[in-house]
């Protein structure tokens, strides 16, 4: 069997589980899956040596999208605003379809990924990583001025943080909205830099008693 075959076949079996998931409500392991797929389980282990490698498979699936998105809009030459706001509003369209389609699935999704965080991390990292580059070219456009690069993102992903979060989505979808996200992403340009403005106390809070 050459690599294309087993890649092929590997797609193929991941598309199952995840047709599997959804119909039973619930994560399957190896040994479902090459019963359901009516084949040897020795054949689903040489394509998956370990259980983690068919949740790689599963998660890496539903992540896909996402990262064709980002890496779309990072390559673009699209005006540096409109970047930010198709980086975050195309995956939160494609987000909230998912759960408006199919809530009951998208809570088991959500409670897999939780189960096997390890695994997602690397997909979190990633969108980083390109946020990352965005950062950069909004800097050489003069936004975001005297923050290192790591300090603007934390300070974004935390202001956008409904607008990537799945549990967000489960406590708040309905109130999500992208002309909301337009308008943090405005105001985030209009202000966002190392400067002090003011706020931050310049004596130590003290709780009321």
């Amino acid at each position: 069997m050459t690599k294309d075959d087993l890649a092929k076949d590997k797609e193929r079996y991941i598309a199952l589980a995840m047709e599997l998931i959804e119909r039973r409500g619930a994560a399957i392991d190896r040994g479902t899956l090459a019963s359901e797929a009516g084949v040897a389980r020795s054949r689903i282990e040489a394509i998956f040596p370990e259980e983690s490698d068919l949740i790689d498979g599963i998660v890496g699936q539903w992540y896909a999208p996402d990262i064709r998105i980002m890496e779309e809009v990072v390559a673009s030459d699209l005006p540096i605003r409109r970047k930010f706001y198709e980086f975050y509003a195309r995956r939160f369209e494609r987000d909230k379809q998912r759960y408006t389609d199919n809530l009951e699935l998208y809570a088991l999704y959500l409670e897999l990924g939780e189960a096997h965080f390890d695994r997602v991390r690397g997909y979190i990292d990633l969108a980083d990583h390109y946020l990352t580059e965005l950062i950069a070219q909004a800097q050489d456009e003069g936004f975001f001025g005297g923050l290192e690069i790591d300090r603007a993102l934390t300070l974004i992903n935390q202001m956008v943080a409904c607008y990537t979060s799945p549990q967000m989505m489960m406590i708040i979808g309905d109130r999500l909205k992208p002309e909301k996200l337009a308008k943090i992403l405005d105001t985030l340009f209009a202000g966002l830099s190392a400067e002090d403005g003011g706020a931050m106390a310049v004596t130590p809070i003290k709780a009321v008693t």
